[in-house]
């Protein structure tokens, strides 16, 4: 009778550290989203900002262009010929 006590103690004490096991668990995985909202949110700022450089670089450049392009017409048309003639050349390869 004493081993039936004995054997339902320690069963209910397994019970009890497998239940805060569990509870421990579920507050890790909480945890762990919650990190994951906050990195996926650092994330998604990070890459509005650099979307934001990059398109204020490419106007920037695209107003430069326009202005060289305005300066020298004949240069630039050079250019465009030069430039369309390599890729005639490297097509027909």
């Amino acid at each position: 009778m004493a081993d039936l006590k004995t054997a339902s103690a320690e069963s209910t004490a397994a019970r009890v550290k497998a239940d805060m096991a569990a509870d421990d668990l579920s507050a890790q995985v909480a945890a762990l989203r919650n990190d994951l909202s906050r990195l996926t949110e650092s994330v998604v700022a990070l890459g509005q900002g650099a979307k934001s450089a990059v398109t204020d670089e490419a106007s920037l450049m695209t107003e430069q262009l326009r202005d060289k392009v305005r300066e020298e017409p004949l240069m630039a048309l050079a250019v465009t010929a030069g430039i369309a003639y390599v890729f005639g050349l490297l097509s027909r390869r």
